[in-house]
């Protein structure tokens, strides 16, 4: 009856009349209440969620936890999720709970702390538990948070933090647990402020009165510094730090880990680190090898300030005590290899000016040297005067222009002879995509098996296509048919086709209107490439081809015209109607660069005696490939391109693939549209090989957006552009333009990856690109600190002559609106670092002659890095060594 009794009270959610119905029941009583109280539970979760459901849960949440007699089960119902949102208060858990002896309360307090903090265990519940049980607090994530929690909500008990703090029973133990929990970090600053009572002076205070050990809080603290972390994680530690303001003998007996931080902390952490140090060096508490061996690391880091500040407290040093030069210079000299030849110079001075102090020591001169190799050339003279080295008197420094590989056409490999062995190639594109070669061989594979065994490549492919979105469907609902009508989403639609998974009906209307969506800028690509595939599937399904006659030749698209022939002839001998989208492709990719081939090619071809034959004969004859007129168009910040029409590929070519001839405009076309990413558009280039700037020219706004409007992977194609076939224009260039200027490194890095490649090739136009990206700049629509990231990323690679080619180019039209501008200000922004690389460049690359509005700049008052670098640049050129 108590049994009856208790789950009427529960289904009414009367909660404190179920607890005092379980406070008369014994452990087996309650165990067999447990199977209705589970049912119930049950009920509940597929009940709607409404009031009339939910006023059980608090009854239900305490009478189930009551009912176990296991601690497992116990801690399993409490953490529930579907209790997560209505449970009984922690109070009531601790009344029903409270019969339980200490062991299996303990069990079950370790238990629920152990849960992750988002299965929301009151802190009260486990703080509660803790007392009743006596066992040793918890040190997890999710005790942790909850007490950091507890004791930054006032309401509970008023006071400052440090108030509660000294309230606290464990104190200590959740104050050492509090530095070794990676997930409440975050907590710290949100829940306590950085005023005036807040938690770090609250620490502090509780460490300078002894209620916490003062040695081991400042341990934790540094221990978490070095741990590392998040830069925002590390800040919260590093203010926590400074409110204990560590004094001089607890900072001397932590130098190592200083030195630790200095070279490996986030910035400023490293920068509280260096002060540390610095301070200890200075009043003599540092030995010349701590110094030398802290130095080697921080001068090693990117961060400009750190390491200037580490060449004045050297300086300051060395001034001090020159004996320490053997020590202290050859860690200045480390500097000498930084990317900033700002920083160069200043440790090259520190070595001028106490070169003296060396002693007559091999070892320290032998290192000096070698690590002057590092300095750019005309520092390296200087550093060669002060060391009294005698530099050999025909020796240059000139150093050999190095650029990547020429990349070399690959032939297509045949398409795989076994159905196995083609549906890990499919799989294999469907992951990631795949280039060129990997999709057409592809392609072409899944033509040729579905003529030869269709049941043998579906059987062969189905664990391939089980997790394609489109398998299986409904086919009462039409989401499938209209995507796939809108795009054929690369080989999905052949797939799609193949398992019957898209209606003949979508595949009958895309192969003859088209796609429904609307035009881009993009569309004549795209649509050419979706019409071969719509194609290829409508013709699995109803007219097979025994193979392609568009595969590609070579993995860059281009189609050898006595190989186009042999297909028609097969075609010729099988009696097949080769496919229309086919044969156009075909026709777009065959080379017709070599005169005599393609003569000879037209000869056999028009000896076949089809229309197809005749075409193709009338198409290598023809002059070819063309490129439509251009003309500039500007957009805001934009420069863009306009193509005129290209009547070649009009007249006897289908709808689809008269659209790559038609005009591009620049304000007609939809901007906005489906095409975006690099999965689909890495195929672009290989519609019209040989033709590359016509991809350029419609990919050019969407590149344009890295720069622009600070889009993220949309540069990825450039370097596919660079090793594409065809003249590298206007519309490439451009393209390279902006994606040197990008936002994100990863666009940055894949245009001089396009940069290095074309100059390899020996089709960059240095010249017009530093036009073109000096006319970007002015419009604004490309900044000069961006530029100079790309362009020192570029030379760094090797290539100075070509970077100095570009800058030659480029740095007049900078000049002279520096000249205009007077004083500078935002003509004089981004420049210094500009020029810094010019200077490099034109030192290493042996440039000489004379720059337009250079001596103006390099005659400026002052000691601005673009004065100097101007200055130094001017040097370079005039052949002269580094004053």
């Amino acid at each position: 009856m108590s049994g009856e009794a208790l789950l009427k009270a529960v289904r009414a959610g009367r909660t404190v009349e179920a607890a005092g119905l379980l406070d008369g029941m014994t452990d087996g009583e309650r165990r067999s209440c447990l199977p209705a109280l589970k049912e119930l539970r049950k009920e509940l979760r597929s009940a709607p969620w409404n009031a009339a459901s939910r006023v059980a849960h608090p009854a239900l949440h305490a009478a189930g936890a009551a009912c176990h007699t296991g601690a497992a089960g116990a801690a399993t119902w409490i953490a529930g999720v579907d209790m997560r949102w209505f449970q009984a208060s922690p109070g009531v858990l601790l009344h029903v709970l409270g019969d339980r002896e200490t062991d299996w309360l303990a069990d079950l307090t370790h238990r629920l702390a152990a849960r992750p903090a988002t299965s929301r265990v009151p802190f009260a519940l486990l703080s509660g538990l803790v007392a009743l049980s006596g066992c040793e607090v918890p040190t997890t994530d999710a005790y942790v948070r909850g007490w950091l929690e507890h004791i930054g909500g006032s309401w509970h008990g008023g006071g400052t933090v440090a108030q509660r703090l000294r309230k606290e029973p464990h104190v200590s133990v959740m104050v050492t647990a509090l530095f070794e929990s990676l997930e409440v970090t975050s907590q710290i600053a949100w829940l306590f402020g950085d005023g005036p009572g807040s938690w770090y002076d609250a620490l502090a205070e509780l460490s300078e009165e002894g209620t916490l050990d003062r040695r081991v809080v400042l341990d934790a603290c540094v221990a978490r510094l070095l741990r590392g972390g998040a830069p925002a994680d590390q800040r919260v530690f590093l203010r926590l730090l400074s409110s204990l303001a560590p004094a001089r003998d607890e900072e001397r007996e932590r130098s190592a880990d200083w030195t630790v931080l200095a070279c490996q902390a986030v910035p400023t952490v490293a920068g509280y680190a260096q002060s540390v140090l610095a301070s200890l060096a200075l009043d003599g508490e540092l030995t010349s090898r701590q110094l030398a061996e802290m130095s080697s690391g921080v001068l090693f880091r990117t961060e400009k300030k750190l390491v200037r500040a580490q060449l004045v407290l050297l300086g300051k040093v060395l001034k001090r005590d020159p004996s320490t030069a053997d020590v202290l210079l050859p860690a200045v000299a480390e500097a000498f290899g930084h990317e900033d030849t700002d920083v160069q110079e200043r440790a090259l001075k520190l070595v001028e000016r106490h070169a003296g102090a060396l002693p007559d020591s091999f070892d320290v001169r032998a290192r000096l040297e070698d690590l002057s190799a590092d300095l750019s050339p005309g520092l390296r003279l200087r550093a060669q005067r002060a060391l009294g080295i005698e530099a050999p008197g025909s020796a240059s420094t000139v150093q050999e222009e190095m650029l990547p590989p020429v990349p070399e056409r690959a032939r297509l490999a045949a398409a795989p002879d076994s159905v196995t062995e083609l549906a890990e190639e499919v799989s294999a594109i469907l992951a990631s995509g795949g280039g060129v070669a990997a999709f057409e061989r592809a392609l072409d594979g899944l033509v040729r098996h579905a003529h030869r065994d269709r049941d043998a490549l579906v059987e062969a492919l189905g664990p391939v296509v089980a997790r394609c979105w489109w398998k299986d469907r409904d086919p009462s609902y039409p989401v499938v048919d209209r995507s796939f009508r809108e795009s054929a989403q690369g080989l999905e639609v052949v797939l799609a086709a193949l398992f019957e998974g898209v209606g003949m009906e979508t595949l009958h209307a895309a192969v003859q209107q088209g796609p429904t969506s609307g035009n881009c800028h993009h569309s004549a690509l795209s649509r050419a490439l979706d019409a071969r595939l719509w194609e290829a599937g409508h013709r699995l399904r109803t007219d097979p081809m025994p193979f392609l006659l568009a595969t590609p030749t070579w993995d860059t698209g281009l189609l050898e015209p006595d190989e186009l022939v042999e297909r028609l002839t097969e075609y010729r001998r099988l009696d097949t109607r080769p496919g229309t989208a086919d044969f156009a492709q075909a026709l777009l990719r065959v080379r017709r660069d070599d005169r005599a081939t393609a003569e000879a090619a037209a000869a056999r071809a028009r000896a076949l005696g089809s229309p197809e034959g005749y075409r193709l004969a009338q198409w290598l004859t023809a002059e070819g490939p063309l490129l439509p007129t251009s003309r500039r168009r500007t957009s805001g910040a934009r420069i863009l391109l306009e193509l005129g029409e290209l009547e070649e590929i009009q007249g006897l070519f289908p709808k689809e693939f008269r659209l790559l001839g038609r005009p591009l405009t620049v304000f007609k076309d939809h901007r906005y549209c489906r095409h975006w990413g690099v999965t689909e558009q890495r195929y672009w280039p290989a519609v019209v090989p040989g033709r590359r700037e016509l991809v350029a020219a419609r990919l050019l706004r969407d590149i344009s957006t890295a720069a622009v409007e600070d889009g993220r992977m949309v540069a990825a194609m450039l370097p596919l552009l660079a090793e594409a076939d065809g003249t590298a224009g206007e519309a490439l260039h451009l393209c390279l333009a902006y994606g040197l200027g990008a936002r994100h490194p990863e666009d940055r890095l894949a245009a001089v990856d396009a940069l290095l490649v074309l100059a390899a090739r020996g089709q960059l136009d240095a010249g017009r690109l530093g036009s073109d990206i000096g006319e970007l700049v002015r419009r604004g629509a490309l900044k000069k600190s961006r530029l100079a990231e790309s362009i020192r990323t570029a030379a760094a690679t090797g290539a100075y002559a070509t970077v100095w080619s570009v800058l030659l180019g480029l740095l007049p039209a900078l000049l002279a609106d520096l000249a205009a501008d007077g004083a500078g200000g935002g003509a004089a922004r981004g420049l210094g670092e500009l020029l810094a690389v010019a200077a490099d460049c034109a030192e290493r690359s042996g440039a000489r002659g004379d720059l337009a509005h250079l001596a103006g700049t390099a005659e400026r008052h002052g000691s601005s890095k673009v004065v100097t670098q101007a200055r130094r640049l001017r040097t370079a050129l005039r052949g002269e060594a580094a004053a």
